[in-house]
């Protein structure tokens, strides 16, 4: 064994991390997994444990986001119930109906591929790809951070040693926190009804501009069981809402990923508090880890937003507000000879504003919240749009991004009605120039869409998981 340049065994912190993981530390493992947000049940701290293990041992510098798949599909399974048949069939007659309805409410048209019908499983596999991609910035950030500061802070002729405790509480970070994004994608299947239900398109479509709608049987019937409601009204309303927000991301092909990259674009800002580290550290009591769990679990090692992180993040949430308020004035309309819609309606505001816990734990874990804290605001402003100039001009907006409504029109939407019906005498600005672009042009460059009748490029529910 190599010695470092004052005798002692290089080693030395790794075999104190052994000495943990196999139970002779002083640090109780079931308190560690309670620290990091995980369950203290002996299954979790066992595979928590392994995990921990089998990590010291990586070579590599990267995250093993295939552990958060494994958790994350682990815990769906768990509690993933296939519908009867009947259900099935119930909920495609639904979603038949809310593609009919919705073709009353919007000039969008239908999606080219079939909607489907998917298991708690199902849809923690397929939506993980999308997660890891929204959760790596901060991971990486965390691992630099850790590294940096474990760096600053030792005499120089210990680095040698330090580098090699600095590569492995990459590793142990990074199993952490792929563990912990896996619990969360997992508790995450349980709550959603939707493929859109959290606000971004998380299903994959044939490419990277088509995007899938998806019900989730088993959620949907949770979510309709507390309510006096019958359960047909709850599953086309729910329908409708899903193929709205779906026909939306496919008709304005840039703004899945115009989410996406913000998204991602705000992450890789986020630093940790490197000073916080070092003094969770140095105060950190093993017989009482309380103050560990507290810093990792409330996002106190992420230090303020800068300015421009603020920046960014309000256009972010009145892109996410413009989206699910065009969803909710669109469902309105194609649902209103439903008795019950206006009751599930605030049903879904209410547990929309509120979140649930899993998502919480994605908004600590990760420093951002996907909840659109205007969303009242953001749909009484396309109401208006509706009313005053038509859903055909409601729709038109999302043609192009410059042309996406910004937070100053949703307070004030007789700009936009002016630069759409062309009232008003104020100079064009930005706005009213790119609009005029658009509709002067109208052999331009814009998706091609399907009629209702006409055939999709491919058969219907190809390689689509069913529940």
């Amino acid at each position: 064994m190599a010695e470092d340049p004052l005798g002692g065994p290089e080693d030395e912190f790794r075999e104190l991390l052994r000495r943990f993981l196999s139970g002779q530390g002083d640090l109780d493992p079931s308190k560690l997994a309670g620290a990091a947000g995980l369950p203290t049940d002996p299954l979790m701290v066992a595979r928590l444990m392994g995990q921990l293990q089998r990590a010291m041992n990586a070579s590599g510098d990267g995250i093993d986001w295939q552990l958060a798949r494994d958790e994350a599909g682990r815990i769906a399974a768990q509690g993933s119930i296939r519908a009867s048949a009947d259900e099935l069939d119930q909920l495609r007659q639904a979603l038949n109906v809310a593609a009919l309805w919705l073709d009353e409410a919007t000039s969008i048209t239908q999606l080219t591929a079939e909607p489907t019908l998917i298991t708690r499983a199902d849809w923690a596999r397929l939506t993980l790809p999308v997660w890891t991609e929204l959760a790596e910035p901060v991971a990486t950030s965390i691992a630099d951070s850790l590294t940096s500061a474990l760096d600053q802070q030792v005499p120089e002729e210990l680095k040698g040693m330090i580098a090699n405790a600095g590569q492995l509480m990459r590793s142990l970070g990074g199993t952490l926190f792929a563990l912990q994004l896996g619990h969360i994608v997992g508790q995450l299947s349980a709550e959603v009804v939707s493929g859109g239900d959290i606000g971004i398109p998380l299903l994959p479509g044939r490419d990277d501009t088509d995007v899938q709608a998806a019900l989730l049987p088993q959620n949907l019937a949770a979510f309709g069981a507390g309510l006096d409601i019958a359960a047909d009204q709850v599953q086309l309303y729910l329908a409708v809402r899903e193929l709205a927000h779906a026909r939306l991301f496919r008709h304005a092909r840039w703004l899945r990923q115009h989410l996406i990259s913000a998204i991602t674009d705000y992450a890789r800002g986020i630093t940790i508090d490197t000073a916080r580290i070092e003094s969770l550290a140095a105060e950190f009591d093993p017989a009482n880890p309380e103050s560990l769990r507290e810093a990792l679990t409330s996002g106190a090692l992420i230090p303020p937003k800068t300015e421009s992180q603020v920046a960014a993040l309000a256009r972010l949430e009145t892109t996410l507000a413009l989206i699910e308020g065009w969803v909710d004035v669109v469902t309105a309309r194609a649902t209103a000879r439903l008795p019950k819609a206006d009751a599930v309606a605030e049903t879904v505001r209410r547990r929309r504003a509120s979140g649930g816990p899993a998502e919480s734990a994605f908004a600590t874990l990760v420093g951002l919240e996907l909840r659109p804290r205007r969303l009242r605001e953001a749909a009484a402003f396309w109401q208006r749009i509706t009313d005053e100039a038509g859903a055909d001009a409601r729709d038109s907006l999302w043609a192009h991004p410059d042309l996406l409504p910004t937070a100053d029109d949703i307070d004030d939407p007789a700009r936009v009605l002016a630069a759409i019906t062309g009232g008003g005498a104020a100079a064009p600005d930005a706005l009213d120039e790119a609009l005029s672009a658009l509709l002067a042009d109208e052999s331009g460059d814009r998706p091609i869409e399907r009629g209702p009748g006409e055939t999709p490029d491919e058969p219907e529910g190809s390689g689509k998981p069913t529940a």
